[in-house]
């Protein structure tokens, strides 16, 4: 029949064996990284808002054409190749919420680009990205209405 003993043994040997074969990861390397490009991302997106405010807006109103401008970069980032690469070697560091999403929504469309622009890109534009959206739309009117209600 089936021996427990021999059965746990042979998982140890293995376990040992995976151990001994599976590559290390540089996680100071990768911490370091993860924190300089989600920074240098940060820093980018504050470079922007200076300029719209420089150019008269407040804080609060440059926020919008700040982030429609990370949005554009990232999804040309991603379009061209590089933010793929930025990913590869920053990991977490690449996905600062509003670039990171811009990437989840574009990179899947970009798969399908050979079967045309409606069927292809725009039809799984929201492939990841869509559930996403979803529950954010619906939480954020949910809660709308608890507000609403409150007043």
């Amino acid at each position: 029949m089936f021996d427990s003993k021999a059965s746990k043994a042979d998982q140890q040997k293995y376990q040992d064996k995976f151990e001994q074969v599976k590559p290390k990861t540089p996680l100071l390397k990768n911490l370091i990284w993860a924190f300089i490009v989600g920074g240098l991302i940060c820093v980018l997106g504050q470079f922007i808002l200076n300029y719209f405010v420089s150019l008269g807006l407040s804080k609060k109103d440059a926020g919008g054409p700040t982030s429609t401008v990370l949005i554009l970069l990232s999804a040309l980032l991603t379009g061209l190749g590089v933010y793929d690469e930025i990913g590869r070697r920053a990991g977490a560091g690449s996905v600062v919420p509003i670039t990171g999403f811009a990437n989840s929504i574009v990179a899947p469309a970009l798969e399908f680009k050979r079967e045309g622009y409606v069927f292809g890109i725009g039809a799984k534009m929201f492939v990841i990205a869509g559930p996403v959206l979803v529950y954010g739309i619906a939480t954020a009117v949910l809660i709308g209405f608890i507000y609403w209600l409150r007043l």
